[in-house]
This record gives C-alpha cells, sequence and structure tokens, in this order.
C-alpha cells in the first residue's frame, strides 16, 4: 500500500478538522498516514515548516508516496515539490491540495511563503497527478478563488473539484470532522 502524508494548515494542528478522519478511512484501506506536526502553526515560518515536511517524506519512497496539502499546507507542498529531486528519487504518485493558493492571498505573515514565485514547471515534474479540492466561496482566496482553481490546472495539469459550499474546508471558526471527497482524491491519485 501507499504512504499519505498530510501538510496541515495555518493556525491548525495535526488533529483538527478532517485530518483524523483522513488518516482513520485511509489507514483503515491500509495506506500508511502520517500527520506531522508542524511547528509554531500560529506563526509559522516558511523554512521550519518545509523542513519538518522534507523529514517527513525522506523515510518513503516518491513513486508510493501522495502528499496532501491544506490551505497554507498545500503551499508548503508546492515548495516541497520544487526542492524534489526527481532525477535522483523519481516523481512522487500523486498531490492532492485542499482549498490552497496558487499564490498571495493578502496575509502580510504569511508572505514568506509565497516568495519567491513558484517555479511551477519544476513542481509539475515532481509528482505524477494533481488533484485540487476547492469552494467556490472559500473564504481565504475570496474572489480570486477561480484564478487560483485555473493557475493549478494550467500550471500542473491539476484535475479540479469544485464544491459549491464547504468555505475553506472549513472556514475560520468552524470545524469539520469529515471530507470524502478528499478520501477519494487520495485514493485516486494512489499508485494502482
Amino acid at each position: 500500500m501507499s504512504t499519505i502524508i498530510v501538510s496541515h494548515g495555518f493556525g491548525m494542528t495535526n488533529q483538527d478538522h478532517w485530518y483524523p478522519y483522513l488518516r482513520d478511512e485511509l489507514g483503515a484501506a491500509g495506506h500508511q498516514v502520517r500527520i506531522p506536526q508542524l511547528p509554531e502553526p500560529q506563526a509559522p515560518q516558511a523554512d521550519a515548516w518545509l523542513k519538518a515536511l522534507a523529514a517527513e517524506t525522506a523515510v518513503s519512497p516518491a513513486a508510493d508516496t501522495v502528499l496532501v496539502g491544506h490551505s497554507l499546507g498545500g503551499v508548503n507542498v508546492l515548495r516541497l515539490l520544487e526542492k524534489h529531486n526527481v532525477d535522483a528519487e523519481g516523481p512522487y504518485a500523486g498531490v492532492v491540495l485542499v482549498a490552497s493558493m496558487a499564490g498571495e492571498v493578502g496575509y502580510d505573515a504569511l508572505a514568506g511563503f509565497f516568495e519567491p514565485d513558484f517555479e511551477w514547471a519544476r513542481i509539475r515534474r515532481a509528482a505524477r497527478t494533481f488533484r485540487i479540492l476547492h469552494a467556490a466561496d472559500d473564504p481565504v482566496t475570496g474572489a480570486a478563488t477561480s484564478e487560483h482553481i485555473m493557475r493549478f490546472v494550467t500550471e500542473l495539469g491539476a484535475t479540479a473539484t469544485v464544491t459549491a459550499t464547504g468555505g475553506h474546508f472549513p472556514s475560520t471558526g468552524a470545524s469539520r470532522r469529515q471530507l470524502p471527497e478528499a478520501i477519494r482524491l487520495v485514493n485516486d491519485s494512489v499508485p494502482s
């Protein structure tokens, strides 16, 4: 079976929202699911988050690993893919980005995650498939939601699943304990 590694979002822990659901459901199907606690989630630093995710991915072969990133965790996954040595290690099996951002969204404290601009061609080579889950009513990407989705589709060849509602999976102050759409996208990304 495959390894699934989840990079959680800003201000969250590895036990929040739908992360335990993802671990339990995919674990019951025989996959190894790891959700590292990223450092200082309330005041994240791009280098520290990337280092923590890189340490977690280093112990699994890329060809059998699906990376899942939620919100800022998706940006962390993109930065990991930029650094990934595809020639030496091969591409990751797949990437699932949930309510992630393809560029800056106006949070000054998080600007370091978006600088420099993404190296889209390098990222695209680093995984076999890219799948996006986004809600049309996402308050973080706001009026630019479709632009973020289209950037992932055009730059990464991603397959996008867009729900009418869902907020930021969840929205600020809310909780969402299950996310079956993410389970489906991960299962679609697992090598057969």
